[in-house]
């Protein structure tokens, strides 16, 4: 039993353990400098991470790039925005994911931008 609450006390750390920062973090600076609305909630609960006029974005970190396209492509079609995904770069490798997810995002026409630490 006690390995178990163990387990369920130190998963949700863990989750964070390999990023500067959280996600959220990232979301909230980057939505605020373009006066986008932040956690924007659709009519099923679902959130989109950032809504401007023309825009639905989700944020995702590198490694999670293929994950980003869908929930992009869904929000865009829940909202009547364009589709967009910022993808969080913490590490130097990251750039490969970079350019996976634009190969996709060209052939769908989602927008693409990246966003750093030191942007923060």
């Amino acid at each position: 039993m006690i390995k178990w609450i163990t387990i369920f006390v130190l998963l949700p750390s863990l989750a964070f353990a390999g990023h500067i920062h959280k996600e959220k973090e990232y979301q909230e600076a980057w939505c605020k400098k373009i006066n986008g609305i932040t956690e924007y909630r659709l009519e099923d609960g679902a959130r989109v991470d950032c809504l401007t006029d023309q825009f639905a974005i989700e944020f995702d970190f590198a490694p999670k790039w293929a994950e980003s396209i869908g929930q992009a492509l869904y929000y865009a079609e829940m909202t009547g925005r364009k589709p967009g995904v910022v993808l969080i770069q913490e590490n130097d490798d990251d750039d490969r994911y970079m350019d996976r997810l634009k190969k996709v995002a060209g052939r769908h026409g989602i927008k693409v931008w990246e966003m750093t630490p030191d942007e923060l």
